[in-house]
């Protein structure tokens, strides 16, 4: 299991239009192959930021299975408008959970 992570990072004022979209755009992302689970958070000190977390089976399944794929081109068009500057997107292994 892969965690992505995103700090995103939306144009002042627009927090509400992207909130309904990020809810649109989230049966898009649930029904990909490898997807496991997705979070997203708003920040408390900056009104306009997130934190969006996905799990997936492998770093392909993320990367090359959904980036590469025609769900992805929804997502973008839902989504990517919001931002600025255009979030960096990382992954994470795990490697160490409590218990």
């Amino acid at each position: 299991m892969i965690l992505e992570v995103a700090i995103l990072q939306v144009i002042p004022g627009e927090e509400q239009n992207f909130e309904k979209s990020f809810a649109q755009a989230s049966a898009i992302i649930s029904g990909m192959k490898g997807y496991i689970q997705h979070e997203l958070h708003k920040c408390m000190e900056e009104a306009n930021k997130y934190i969006l977390l996905v799990k997936w089976e492998t770093l392909t399944d993320h990367t090359v299975g959904f980036r590469e794929s025609p769900e992805y081109q929804e997502w973008k068009a839902l989504l990517h408008h919001y931002y600025d500057p255009f979030p960096t997107v990382e992954h994470y292994e795990l490697l160490y959970k409590s218990a």
